[in-house]
């Protein structure tokens, strides 16, 4: 539907993002004003920042922040095993901040294609959201959003066209973090609902499954926010993340004389943004008063 450029900002001497709709179809270049128009009123370290929309010949253009570096799915592609899970928690965290920021827009807005392929870190490591060509909601005399989805994150209300909201922003989002966790991409719903209606099992496989690295919590949590219906996961993105931050709160654990000390979980990764580095968990143990 569409091309990105890096390119030159001639007046002010700066690299920027250049995306060029490439269809000719009234109602898809109505969804592409609608975006320049829609991220324009947006600030949020995790979304683009937009400075220009301009129509020129038969094109339209839209001039943004320019994030340098691959995608999420490529840099996934390139390691050829998953991220480490303090990282990809770091994103999640981001993320959500970012999807608890647009679901309390008025009206809120629902972004309707998050996966790895639209993520990119910029040069500060911050996890960036981008293309919003499929979001729904903003002004509300805007041109109406475009029916899409990509089947591996997608929502089965997304893929039925029977109404998407925050929820369903949130399972995307849980099965890119499947995604970034495992190295697999989760099983599209379509055939996660067939399975269900025959009565056989789950074709979804926790994530603990795939990586032991994982905590258990977190693999629970992904499954829930993965849930078929928009009333099994979480209520809202703010409330995904206290659940993913208290999976990484310390555990009071009781020592031998009875006393609490605390057990908390720690990785060898230097950094939580050195996706070179294997990261394995180990329990680090604070000593109490007796040493």
């Amino acid at each position: 539907m569409g091309a990105v450029y890096e390119a030159s900002d001639e007046r002010l001497g700066s690299t920027i993002a250049l995306k060029q709709t490439l269809v000719s179809d009234p109602q898809l270049r109505q969804a592409f004003e609608r975006e320049a128009k829609l991220l324009a009123q947006l600030q949020h370290p995790s979304l683009p920042l937009v400075s220009d929309h301009f129509a020129e010949g038969d094109g339209e253009f839209l001039v943004m922040q320019f994030i340098a570096g691959v995608d999420l799915e490529t840099a996934l592609q390139q390691r050829g095993r998953p991220f480490a899970v303090d990282a990809v928690l770091t994103w999640a965290d981001d993320l959500l901040d970012a999807l608890d920021y647009l679901h309390n827009q008025t009206p809120p807005i629902i972004h309707r294609d998050i996966k790895p392929q639209n993520l990119k870190l910029n040069a500060r490591g911050t996890i960036v959201l981008l293309d919003f060509g499929l979001a729904k909601g903003g002004d509300t005399n805007a041109a109406p959003s475009v029916f899409g989805y990509t089947p591996q994150y997608a929502p089965l209300e997304q893929i039925k066209g029977s109404g998407t909201d925050a929820r369903s922003d949130l399972y995307a989002l849980a099965a890119t973090l499947y995604h970034l966790l495992t190295n697999t991409m989760p099983p599209d719903m379509l055939t996660r609902a067939a399975a269900l209606i025959n009565g056989e099992p789950d074709p979804l496989v926790p994530a603990i499954r795939l990586n032991p690295l994982v905590p258990q919590a977190l693999s629970d949590l992904l499954e829930q926010a993965m849930g078929q219906s928009q009333a099994q996961r979480p209520p809202s993105a703010l409330v995904m993340r206290t659940a993913l931050r208290d999976l990484q709160r310390p555990q009071q654990m009781p020592n031998s004389s009875g006393q609490a000390t605390v057990d908390r979980f720690a990785t060898t990764c230097a950094h939580t943004h050195n996706t070179s580095s294997e990261c394995r968990p180990v329990i680090v143990a604070e000593p109490d008063a007796s040493g």
